[in-house]
């Protein structure tokens, strides 16, 4: 009579080890799935435009403390507060929300008690694992986490919530993990190191299809 089990102990010992054997290709199998894609170089460069409105002209600052890389951006004409805030290139929001607290900084109270963190915040994956980060916005983002959207899409508005002095957008450009100058165009911001406070002024082109003002 056959039963479909093993007979003996030798058939138990080979059930085992093809068991094992399955479970330890599954294993390297989904360990390959995650490491992968982490040692695959990241993409090209995408050509990222400034994170305003075409044909305005911004103050891109740092100071000592503020981090190697981190840019808060100013304009150079006007009140900073409401200002639009645009996706600097296509992509997908994968964060659209609340980092650290948002404290009490607005238009109608400027010198109300500062929160943590970067307060209304954006994050956008453009593939080839290049990212892009936009805090201190005023109010909740006008994207969500999931959404795609196309360069020059509004995200929010400038504003002074979570660890903010005064209304202005900080912004971020990653490379896998690391954060890298940001780039505008075909040139790099200059704003590298965190030694001391400097600043430099660029005109955006973050422009319509077809128009363009150049980039300085």
């Amino acid at each position: 009579m056959t039963t479909g089990q093993p007979d003996g102990p030798r058939d138990r010992r080979r059930v085992v080890r093809v068991v094992l054997a399955l479970g330890g290709s599954a294993a390297v199998l989904a360990l390959a799935v995650v490491v992968v894609p982490l040692l695959r170089p990241p993409g090209p460069r995408p050509p990222f435009q400034l994170p305003v409105p075409c044909g305005e002209r911004w103050r891109l600052g740092t100071y000592p403390g503020h981090d190697d890389y981190d840019v808060d951006l100013f304009p150079t004409e006007g009140d900073a507060w409401g200002r639009p805030v645009l996706a600097s290139y296509a992509g997908t929001v994968t964060v659209a929300g609340i980092n650290g607290s948002l404290g009490g900084r607005t238009p109608d109270n400027p010198k109300g008690p500062r929160g943590r963190g970067g307060g209304y915040w954006v994050k956008i994956d453009h593939g080839g694992e290049w990212e892009t980060q936009y805090l201190h916005l005023l109010e909740p983002p006008l994207v969500r986490a999931g959404q795609r959207v196309a360069r020059g899409e509004q995200l929010g508005r400038v504003g002074s919530t979570g660890n903010s002095g005064a209304p202005h957008l900080h912004y971020e450009q990653h490379r896998g993990r690391e954060k890298v100058e940001t780039w505008f165009g075909d040139s790099p911001s200059g704003i590298t190191d965190d030694d001391t406070e400097y600043s430099v002024t660029l005109m955006s082109n973050n422009c319509p299809t077809g128009a363009a003002v150049g980039d300085r």
